[in-house]
Formats: structure tokens, C-alpha cells, sequence
């Protein structure tokens, strides 16, 4: 296609446009990310190319050197910048800085960063639209035209790519936080990337991408001072106290401050068994940062012993590797989080299992079948029929006697009762009766010293009832 006078590489808008909004957010890519990034379907990157030499020919893109694979990089001159925040949809004070210099080096972390966002968000493939072609050509042999749909079919039924989450627009890059420091000597952690994608169910996820260069020591080192960001407090126009990361990214809606994904770039220099030991020694000198602290809520009967983790002061850490991110996608169970024990879908690696909320839905439960257990018992006693009366005993027991043969063993009935109360007159069983008085063949041992205490003559009640000495 022939350009125009202003684009005389004859790029469109649109493509234009992906170009400017892949290096707003990435900084400085080849045109082949570009292309993989915003635009799969188009057939090849040559498009994307010629976007880049025409808006280089307008101030706005720059090319400072080639990445290690050859590949040209570019980024952004301030005035591209600008432009960039512009189809963003960003402010300009928002944007970062344009990244001069890091294409003379080859800028192999930044290449690690942004196929860790292109195999996140993995773009799904729009059809571009047909151009009308102006020449007359020549006729498809018949070969030809019966391969058509043969090729069709075999499209057709290749199996979907994985799908990914976000968006271009849903990335930014470099993002510097402040620590707390004393004097000029300003301290910052500095963040990868960053991913909103709420429709995801990921309001936000912190990314540092490791490319297996420095000791294990040094990247755990920076999760120290994360959480030495995430303490902060400040406050708001009401004079209430919040964090300072709420003032830059959404509520995870989550115990625990933001998750930190760490994603290992082994490349060809780290081997399988070297990077399972440089993972679980991250893990290891992480631990405190991620553990969070048991809290014991005791035991209820012989139940055993419960309680629940307390995430508020941890960071929800995961790590994956960036080969297993670009075969499975993001959504497949390629994460490890810290604490869990095995790969996990996004979703349920950022999940807490024993928290407070999760204590609090078992305790819930343990309530419930306490009332079922409880309601079964109290049924079962009113089904029970009542306990009969001492009569009711005794003309069981007589109806029995009468039922009973001359040769069979006959119950032993009671013996005599009491006159004033009922009950055996020989008193209850197992009770001692040591200062009831004398046997008086009518009454029991209790009635007969009650008896005895109650007074008889005026004089007995007004000073009181004595025994005479024998």
C-alpha cells in the first residue's frame, strides 16, 4: 500500500494507535511484541513497522539500539509520551519516564517484562479487514482453489488458545513506591509491572519478574521493603487513617495487603533442578513476609483444638515461571502460592483457606450441629414415656404378683409406708438416719425427726423443745 505525505510509510490510525499504547505502557518493545501484544490477527508485523518509522519521522518514537535476539527496540520521546498518555486514557504525570538508554544494552529485563504481559493478556485475534486489491490476478489453478477449504478446515478445528486477563490498557510498568526516609535520601521499591483486571476477579496483582541473574538473597530482600511501603499510614480529607497503597490501587477485597506474583525467567542458563532450589529459597527467607500469624480460638467439648491465620500484615506472595505462563495462560493452575501446597488457577492461589472468614464459616457449622445434636436428644426424651408415681409402682408390681404362677419367683414388694409422707418406711436407701429417733411402726426416719423438732405445748414453742436428760 503507498503512503501518504504525512505517512509516507503508509501506516493507518488505528494500527498507530497500538503502537503508541503498547509503548506508553511497556516503554520500549520490538515491533514484534507490539504486534503479539495488540493486534495477533494481523498476519505479521511488518504493519506495525512501518507505524513505528512513521511516527518516528513525527518526533513521537525512537530506535537506540536491537534487543540480544536482533530485533530492533523502540520506545517513546517525551512528546510520544504525551501522545501515548492521550490514547490511554492517562495523565501524563502518570506515565513514567520514556526509558532512554535501556535499548543500548539490549535490555534484557524489560524484554522478560513484557513477554510476561504478552503472555498474560494474551490479546485474542480480531480478522483484519480485506483490502480491496486493484490489479487483475491471476486465475488459481484448480490445486489451488480445492486447498481453500481444506486449509479452512484445518484452522477451524485447531484447538482455542488459552484465554488471559486485562487488557493493554489494564498494564502499567515501572511503578516506583515511596518508603518512608529521613533527610534527602529518598528510598522507593520499584514494581515490574502492574495488573488491574477487576472483571477478572484481580483488582490488583504487583509483578516482579526475575531473570535468575542475581542471588536469591537480593529478590527476597525486596519483599522487606514492601511491606516497609505497605505499613504506611496516612490520611484522609475526613482526618481518618488509611495505608498509603489505598491511595494508589482498589481494595483487594482480601485480608492482607496487595499480591506480589514473581515470575522466574530461567531461560537457558538456570536448569529444572536450579530453579526449583532458587524457589524454595525465596520462599524460606520470605516467610514472614507471607506467613502471617496463627491465632488459637480453643475447643468446644472434645472437639479439637481451632483457630484461624491472620493475614493482615502479609503479603499473598505466588510464583510462577514464565515458560508455564505462555504454554497453559494465566488461567490454567500454573501458580504457587506461598503456604499452599500445590499448583493453583489464579483465583484459588490468591484465596486465603484458614482465615478468620473460613474459621468463622467452620465454627458456624460446629454451632449448627450442635443445636441438630441437641434437638435430636431433647426429642428423643419426649418420646419417652414419664416415670410412674410410687402408686402407680405399686399396682404395677401387685398386678404383677397377681399374674404370676405359685412357682414363679415373685417381686418383693415394699414394705409398710409412712403415714405422714408415703414413702418406705424404712426410709430411702442408702441414706443414714444416725439421730432419727426410735422406730414407731408408723412413721419413716425423717418424718420421725421432723416430728420430733415440731413443738407441742406453748411453753416448748416460746422456749423451745428440750430432751430430758435419760
Amino acid at each position: 500500500m503507498g503512503g501518504s505525505k504525512a505517512y509516507p510509510y503508509g501506516s493507518t490510525a488505528a494500527v498507530r494507535g497500538h503502537v503508541l499504547a503498547a509503548l506508553g505502557v511497556l516503554k520500549v518493545a520490538t515491533a514484534d511484541q507490539i504486534h503479539r501484544l495488540t493486534a495477533p490477527g494481523h498476519k505479521d508485523n511488518k504493519a506495525f513497522r512501518n507505524a513505528l518509522l512513521d511516527l518516528a519521522r513525527h518526533g513521537l518514537t525512537v530506535s537506540e539500539g536491537s534487543a540480544r535476539d536482533g530485533n530492533k527496540l523502540w520506545g517513546l520521546t517525551p512528546l510520544g509520551l504525551d501522545a501515548a498518555a492521550e490514547v490511554l486514557g492517562r495523565p501524563a504525570s502518570e506515565m513514567g519516564s520514556t526509558a532512554r538508554g535501556a535499548a543500548r544494552s539490549g535490555a534484557p529485563h524489560a524484554m522478560a517484562v513484557n513477554e510476561t504481559v504478552i503472555a498474560i493478556t494474551r490479546t485474542a485475534p480480531e480478522p483484519t479487514r480485506p483490502v480491496r486489491r486493484t490489479t487483475t490476478a491471476t486465475a488459481r489453478s484448480a490445486a489451488e482453489t480445492a486447498s481453500i477449504p481444506a486449509a479452512r478446515a484445518v484452522r477451524a478445528s485447531a484447538p482455542a488458545a488459552p484465554a488471559g486477563v486485562g487488557a493493554v490498557s489494564s498494564w502499567s510498568t515501572e511503578v516506583a513506591m515511596a518508603l518512608p526516609s529521613a533527610g534527602r535520601n529518598r528510598a522507593s521499591v520499584q514494581t515490574d509491572a502492574v495488573l488491574h483486571a477487576p472483571e477478572a476477579g484481580v483488582p490488583v496483582l504487583l509483578f516482579e519478574v526475575d531473570n535468575c541473574t542475581e542471588s536469591a538473597d537480593v529478590l527476597a530482600a525486596k519483599f522487606d521493603r514492601y511491606r516497609r511501603f505497605f505499613r504506611q499510614k496516612t490520611k484522609d480529607h475526613r482526618g481518618r487513617e488509611l495505608p498509603v497503597w489505598r491511595t494508589l490501587y482498589p481494595p483487594t477485597s482480601r485480608e492482607g495487603y496487595p499480591p506480589v506474583a514473581v515470575v522466574f525467567n530461567p531461560g537457558i542458563r538456570t536448569g529444572e533442578q536450579a530453579l526449583k532450589n532458587r524457589m524454595n529459597r525465596v520462599l524460606d527467607l520470605t516467610r514472614e513476609t507471607w506467613s502471617g500469624t496463627w491465632e488459637s480460638m480453643g475447643s468446644y467439648g472434645s472437639e479439637p483444638a481451632d483457630g484461624y491465620r491472620d493475614y493482615s500484615d502479609a503479603i499473598p506472595l505466588l510464583m510462577t515461571t514464565l515458560p508455564r505462563l505462555k504454554e497453559h495462560g494465566p488461567l490454567a493452575p500454573v501458580w504457587w502460592r506461598c503456604g499452599h501446597r500445590r499448583w493453583q488457577t489464579l483465583t484459588d492461589a490468591l484465596t486465603n483457606p484458614d482465615d478468620q472468614e473460613a474459621w468463622a464459616h467452620r465454627d458456624d457449622e460446629r454451632q449448627r450441629q450442635r443445636q441438630e445434636q441437641q434437638e435430636q436428644e431433647r426429642e428423643r426424651a419426649r418420646q419417652q414415656p414419664p416415670e410412674p408415681a410410687w402408686g402407680q409402682k405399686r399396682e404395677a408390681w401387685q398386678a404383677h404378683d397377681d399374674d404370676h404362677d405359685e412357682g414363679a419367683p415373685v417381686p418383693a414388694l415394699p414394705g409398710p409406708r409412712c403415714e405422714r409422707c408415703g414413702g418406705p418406711i424404712a426410709g430411702e436407701w442408702g441414706v443414714g438416719y444416725e439421730f432419727a429417733p426410735d422406730e414407731d411402726g408408723r412413721h419413716c426416719p425423717q418424718c420421725r425427726i421432723n416430728l420430733q423438732l415440731i413443738p407441742t405445748t406453748l411453753r416448748q414453742a416460746i422456749f423451745g423443745k428440750h430432751r430430758r436428760s435419760p
